[in-house]
């Protein structure tokens, strides 16, 4: 479950469009829509459980394992906000048809990769065109459905997103283990296209236009420092240790600094020129928000880091088909989902901030678990033995990820709560980029580059338990940081003050969920 959170909507969203009750259109396109982020979320965690059948097809080395999933990571981060001011702009039903048409297209290009390089490069445009239909999500609800309906429609989105959850690996195993006319692990990308064309031809017909009537302008220069600074920073650090680590590559890694530095300077004289930077930087005025910032940054990178080297661990390490890597994690799924569905209704209300710390501390007991169990057994480690730990960690996971938002925004004006959204998933994806980055660092730079085949189970082992104590060590930053957060979100505390509404005005609370890939 390598997350990938689409931005909330605009506060400067137009207004609903299709309140009517008689009109069945809206849910029909709410049908559409949520097939398509649901495509979205189940493409980054089939990917996974297919790594070990890409590698031995294609002969791909594990740095361009890495670049696989973490180049449509940094794609969709990238991506994220100018996709979702394109939206704004040119309409989001023009938008979302453009991303899923072209997804679906990268999908081919996946699915029909010739060598590890197409493979990439396909990835990339996959992130990149889901960078522009997954933000038009739940903008077209918010200009589709009249407010009292809203609760309902994000009800069957987290629905969506638990269902993403389970099924993602579930049906990355079953497509590559059945082995369909011989294609191998090529279905887990080919399946997308008959969903893409009906989500394309439907979406035509059902699917109402809407803009926003004040939406920002395009920050490309801002996108493009990010995306510089991103590459120079995660290159290295993917083929670093296959190289040698040459002196280049350090060098590159600090000039990423100065990239990052750049785009601040930009960014803050883009906001005094024309008012619409791509990173709103008085935001982190905001204390909670900069914490939250943090915290979702260290929280994608633990996250890069587990998910990787875990399908390593179980597939290559310990050998285990794709099937039995992928029905491993189904009690981790539950746990999540579960978890997340109590804790925003349940227990952030009454415990805060609480909850969120209480995750982390979780998280870190999973994963001592997981450390000791792997240990003890060994190569002889069976999936009921790691349900335990995968259920405390799932827990964990679920008081994090549903409330996190809500906690980061919640003293974060009302003019900007379109803009630090945005910011937040985008920042959580290059976290997640970032972590699969340092997959060569922590745990391929624990392994020999020469291995007997005998050697490379055990191996696998050990570098999987060490880098589930970095992934601890940063469960434990992020439970430092959480201290910074509000006590209890504003929302929550009583009689606080109004909350605005999805359309932009003082009103009821508009419960929206977080869509995770």
């Amino acid at each position: 479950m390598n997350s990938s959170e689409s931005p909330l909507p605009s506060t400067a969203a137009a207004p609903a469009v299709s309140s009517d009750p008689s009109d069945r259109r809206r849910w029909f396109a709410l049908a559409i829509v949520m097939t398509a982020a649901f495509m979205d979320l189940v493409d980054v965690t089939i990917v996974n459980i297919a790594i070990p059948s890409i590698k031995q097809d294609t002969g791909a080395t594990f740095s361009s394992i890495q670049w696989i999933t973490a180049g449509y990571a940094l794609a969709f981060a990238a991506g994220l906000i100018t996709g979702g001011r394109l939206g704004d702009i040119y309409g989001r039903k023009r938008l979302f048809l453009i991303g899923i048409g072209g997804f679906t297209l990268a999908s081919a290009l996946c699915g029909f990769a010739a060598n590890p390089e197409m493979l990439i490069a396909s990835r990339i445009l996959q992130g990149g065109t889901a960078a522009l239909m997954v933000p038009q999500v739940l903008s077209i609800v918010h200009a589709t459905f009249p407010a009292h309906e809203r609760g309902k429609v994000f009800g069957l989105f987290g629905a969506v997103v638990g269902l993403g959850a389970v099924m993602g690996p579930l049906l990355g195993a079953l497509l590559t283990e059945w082995n369909i006319a011989g294609l191998e692990w090529r279905p887990i990308f080919l399946i997308n296209l008959p969903v893409g064309i009906a989500g394309l031809v439907l979406g035509r017909k059902f699917i109402t236009e809407s803009k926003a009537p004040k939406a920002l302008r395009l920050d490309l220069v801002g996108v493009a420092l990010v995306t510089l600074g991103l590459l120079m920073l995660l290159y290295p650090l993917t083929r670093g240790r296959e190289l040698g680590w040459p002196l280049w590559g350090y060098a590159l890694m600090a000039g990423s600094a100065l990239v990052f530095l750049a785009l601040v300077l930009f960014e803050r004289e883009k906001a005094r020129k024309d008012g619409s930077p791509l990173v709103e930087l008085s935001l982190f005025r905001v204390k909670s928000f900069a914490a939250g910032i943090a915290v979702q940054l260290t929280f994608g990178i633990g996250l890069g880091i587990f998910f990787l080297v875990w399908t390593l661990y179980m597939q290559i390490g310990l050998g285990w088909s794709e099937l039995r890597a992928g029905t491993t994690g189904i009690p981790f799924s539950i746990a999540v989902s579960f978890a997340a569905g109590i804790s925003v209704q349940k227990l952030v209300p009454r415990f805060g901030r609480k909850v969120l710390q209480a995750g982390a501390l979780l998280m870190i007991v999973g994963l001592l678990l997981y450390i000791w169990e792997s240990d003890r057994y060994g190569m002889s480690i069976a999936p009921w033995q790691m349900a335990l730990p995968l259920v405390v960690m799932g827990i964990g996971m679920g008081l994090i990820v549903a409330p996190l938002t809500d906690a980061v925004l919640s003293e974060v004006p009302k003019e900007h709560s379109g803009s630090a959204s945005g910011l937040i998933n985008t920042v959580q994806q290059m976290g997640n980029a970032l972590g699969l980055g340092l997959v060569s660092v922590v745990f391929f730079g624990s392994i020999s580059d020469r291995l007997a085949p005998e050697a490379v189970g055990p191996a696998f082992a050990e570098a999987f338990q060490h880098s589930l104590w970095w992934v601890a060590g940063v469960l434990a930053v992020i439970f430092l940081v959480m201290f910074a957060l509000p006590a209890r979100p504003r929302r929550h505390v009583e009689g606080g003050e109004d909350v605005q509404d999805a359309d932009g005005a003082p009103g009821e609370v508009a419960k929206e969920p977080v869509l995770t890939s």
